[in-house]
């Protein structure tokens, strides 16, 4: 970085993505009023680029262009120049790469975007080389001030109007009504049916890779949703193929390069089809996500596997992403000493160094070579094979291995001590938070763990100290001071979290908290033409369009967050109003889901909710707690859980009164109707 540079007005910003530029020569402005203002009174075009800490990529971009004086200087001359962390300001992004992408490009960050001064798009891209990028920057820069720039306006006025359109208005009409069974008189809830349900997943399978799971074709990103949903699938279905298809999908993973093996923890995604080379930034949103599925595998698997991946990960983020209040930070960059990968790769001679006569063994258990398994003869750790199938090609006994595996994890972390760590991003994000609460939750009802529990709760009142704004919530927090106001990913997220954490403490006041930041989205973010949210708040700063998040991408769109929200909420609360959009937002989207549910696997796991409804189990005695641990250390999905010790003003527990005898009940009811209260965890479980 060219640190004898005068700072720009970036240097007045938290995000660490910001500051990182805030000594660019270019004259770089934050998002806001400021730049906008210049622009409308000068008529100078907008170039808005848009990253984030962790991204390879926009690190390449700032290194050959925006640090570069030439450069910087024609891109001062001809633009109001603007830099955006995509992650505190997800709005603009959403608004930008819509555009790019109708213009034809591919998505991806950074992302380029040239601005008429009133801020509508008229062309742009993501990663550009430095010649390209200086000879882009004059051709606009001449035509916008010479005589292309009514071409230029008309172009915006176009891609534009392109923006404003809704998903609903867009792709609703890409499915054709021949495309999915038409509702028959069968036909449940929103029209879902056992027939269409088939083909819905008939038409996600087609999609997969059966050799080194995931989704057939590479890059290759986790999508933790999908495997979600089939987890679910499963469950209605039995079939074995579908589990089958999991399983493969997070062996492979949890064996990757795209999964420290010597620390756990995920990386964003791996550029190969046998998720070998990773990208090697690690984003909270991933791991939060990705344990709630690992421990919800465990559950339905008891694979050890799955149990070592979900502990390891969770120690990831205590120790590397966890500050003293409980919150979680964004990320960890994916290079260090300028390239990519280098803290966690290995040299058959650095290996060597480190184990000694074990070496030989370490490397065939990592399949690590001589040559190399990546770049510049450097290996990237890992598996392809089994515990029990290592012992036995090495004469091992197969206790004697994970023994071994830990004495080697030991050993590279200290040698990871004496390097150059990657960046951190030490900003938290609201929603993000809330996934790695929501992954808690889960590890905490598989394992009953007491720690995840006590992380969760940290984690919950950090949420509530730092981030509530009185009935609202803040999108992002730095060094204890709290800013922007929440998304609609914010507050999905938080709601979905803290419902769960109910479920897992039996604490009323996190389903109350849920409930009241449910009845502010639907004041302040719903729209009732389209029976759909948008993601910005009614009170938030005006964008060229109000977007409304329909797919879900590697974090679900929150309004299909926010649909699950309604569904489980109008359960816990007797709401029939939540039911009932909970299932108009779903049959919005019906056809979608049938036709593309690995764009909408989050609404697909909503469809398979909806036709088979889990229970309601309510636990009422001084056992509450214990029993909830028996029973939740079972996959159980869709069914929703209360309980109390002593008595509840709760829908769910007020009728169930302390028995007579003191003994801990459990009531298991179904569509309105409930079963005589059992007393063991084991007759529950057989009433489910």
């Amino acid at each position: 970085m060219a640190s004898d540079m005068h700072p720009n007005r970036l240097a007045n910003e938290t995000s660490p993505y910001l500051l990182q530029h805030a000594h660019n020569p270019v004259d770089w402005y934050p998002w806001g009023e400021e730049a906008l203002a210049r622009a409308r009174d000068e008529q100078k075009p907008i170039l808005v680029s848009i990253g984030y800490a962790a991204c390879h990529w926009c690190h390449v971009m700032e290194r050959e262009s925006f640090e570069n004086a030439a450069v910087a200087a024609v891109m001062n001359e001809y633009f109001v120049c603007i830099k955006v962390d995509r992650e505190e300001r997800p709005d603009v992004d959403q608004v930008y790469m819509d555009a790019v992408q109708a213009m034809g490009v591919g998505g991806g960050w950074p992302l380029n975007v040239f601005l008429t001064a009133e801020a509508k798009p008229f062309y742009g891209g993501t990663y550009f080389p430095q010649g390209n990028w200086t000879k882009l920057l004059e051709n606009i820069g001449q035509a916008y001030a010479g005589e292309h720039r009514a071409e230029l306006l008309q172009s915006a006025e176009r891609f534009a109007q392109a923006v404003g359109r809704s998903e609903l208005e867009k792709y609703s009409g890409h499915v054709k009504l021949d495309d999915t069974p038409q509702t028959t008189a069968d036909a449940g809830p929103a029209g879902v049916s056992d027939e269409e349900f088939r083909l819905l997943v008939y038409n996600l399978g087609v999609k997969f890779d059966r050799q080194f799971g995931g989704m057939d074709r590479a890059p290759k990103f986790p999508m933790p949703s999908i495997w979600k949903f089939l987890l679910r699938g499963h469950a209605i279905s039995g079939s074995p193929r579908l589990l089958e298809q999991t399983v493969l999908t997070l062996r492979e993973i949890a064996w990757g390069g795209i999964y420290d093996q010597a620390h756990g923890g995920f990386a964003r995604y791996a550029v190969d089809e046998e998720w070998l080379v990773p990208h090697f930034e690690k984003m909270l949103y991933d791991n939060g996500q990705l344990i709630s599925l690992y421990a919800e595998a465990f559950q339905v698997t008891g694979e050890q596997l799955f149990r070592d991946v979900v502990y390891d990960t969770i120690e990831f983020v205590r120790l590397e992403l966890t500050n003293a209040e409980g919150g979680f930070y964004s990320s960890l960059d994916a290079d260090s000493e300028g390239e990519e990968g280098k803290f966690y790769v290995f040299t058959k001679a650095e290996l060597r160094e480190i184990l000694g006569d074990e070496e030989p063994l370490f490397s065939d258990y990592y399949n690590c070579t001589a040559a190399g398994n990546w770049e510049h003869g450097r290996n990237i750790l890992h598996r392809r094979q089994t515990d029990a199938d290592f012992a036995a090609a090495h004469q091992l006994s197969p206790e004697a291995v994970p023994a071994l595996v830990e004495n080697w994890k030991h050993h590279i972390m200290l040698a990871r001590v004496g390097r150059i760590r990657p960046g951190l991003d030490d900003k938290i994000l609201t929603g993000w938070n809330a996934l790695m609460l929501q992954g808690l939750c889960d590890a905490y009802r598989a394992f009953n763990e007491p720690e995840f529990l006590v992380m969760a709760e940290r984690n919950a009142r950090f949420i509530q100290r730092t981030l509530r704004n009185g009935p609202q919530l803040y999108r992002t927090a730095k060094n204890g001071k709290a800013s922007i106001s929440g998304f609609l990913e914010d507050y999905a997220l938080v709601i979905q979290a803290f419902v769960s954490l109910y479920e897992v403490s039996f604490n009323d006041s996190y389903l109350h908290e849920a409930r009241a930041l449910t009845d502010y989205v639907l004041a302040h973010f719903f729209d009732p033409a389209e029976q759909q949210f948008f993601f910005t708040d009614a009170s938030a700063e005006p964008l060229i369009a109000r977007k409304k998040e329909l797919f879900d991408n590697v974090i679900p769109s929150s309004n299909s967050v926010m649909a699950h929200n309604l569904h489980r909420l109008g359960r816990h609360f007797e709401n029939a109003e939540y039911r009932d959009l909970a299932l108009a937002m779903l049959a919005r989207v019906r056809p979608l889901v049938v036709k593309e549910p690995q764009h909408l696997s989050n609404w697909a796991s909503l469809y398979a909710a909806v036709l088979r409804p889990g229970a309601e189990i309510a636990i009422v005695g001084p056992e509450a707690d214990e029993l909830r641990a028996d029973i939740s250390q079972r996959f159980l999905p869709d069914a929703v859980l209360a309980g109390t010790e002593t008595g509840s003003d709760l829908p769910l527990l007020r009728l169930h009164r302390l028995p007579a005898d003191n003994r801990t009940a459990i009531h298991v009811c179904r569509h309105h109707a409930c079963l005589a209260p059992v007393h063991t965890a084991a007759e529950a479980l057989a009433a489910l």
